[in-house]
């Protein structure tokens, strides 16, 4: 019985199922914190960009 048990946990041990599905749940949790983070550096690189975009677009459109 012992041994049964041994087997089936060693079995359960081996396979790689959900080991994928883990890896990805760790990486996301791992994307959130660092945007938590540096989440003021980020929005302020974003709204530089958008400022940089919306220049050039006014540009663009008012040289008709």
């Amino acid at each position: 019985m012992l041994t049964f048990a041994w087997s089936k946990a060693k079995d359960f041990w081996k396979r790689e199922d959900g080991l994928g599905m883990l890896e990805m749940i760790l990486i996301i949790a791992v994307i959130i914190i660092i945007a938590l983070l540096f989440r003021k550096e980020l929005l302020r690189i974003v709204q530089r960009l958008l400022t940089k975009v919306d220049k050039k677009s006014d540009e663009v459109f008012s040289d008709n």
